[in-house]
């Protein structure tokens, strides 16, 4: 039995559709290496800017570690539709006190567990896309999405 034929894709949508699927999925996994052993899991991202992502962080976690050594990254979004968004990038840690602050702002968790933007504890990663692919469900074909779109 034959798949299903995806739909072509004008390449000026892509960016749109992108920008979609990361608004409907919120919550992406989060892709760093240890060692040479690759680790997953589902992040909250506290800020999406185009494909800019921003993600807060414990110093005490593990991924803290992994980024510092190796600041290479993925994120993969996957809505309820099983459409994907892969941004692959690097992860910096945010320094930018204005910035910090319109995000400590905007966010009541933050304020509610860490207290002040100044906790120690605290880091904001900016994840800086140099490539970033989208497919549809069962396409089985990503296309790259132009990073200026």
């Amino acid at each position: 039995m034959p798949g299903p034929v995806p739909q072509p894709i004008a390449p000026e949508e892509l960016p749109a559709l992108a920008r979609a699927v990361i608004a409907r999925a919120k919550f992406p996994q989060l892709a760093t290496v240890d060692g040479d052993q690759p680790r997953l899991r589902p992040v909250s991202p506290v800020r999406v800017d185009g494909f800019t992502i921003y993600v807060a962080n414990l110093r005490s976690y593990g991924k803290t570690h992994e980024i510092a050594a190796n600041p290479k990254v993925e994120l993969c979004y996957l809505d309820e539709h099983h459409d994907q968004v892969r941004i692959t990038g690097t992860a910096e840690v945010l320094t930018d006190a204005a910035l910090l602050r319109v995000i400590w702002d905007s966010n009541p968790l933050l304020r509610r567990y860490l207290g002040s933007p100044e906790n120690p504890a605290l880091i904001i990663y900016r994840i800086r896309p140099a490539r970033v692919r989208f497919m549809r469900e069962w396409a089985l074909e990503y296309h790259e999405v132009p990073l200026g779109g």
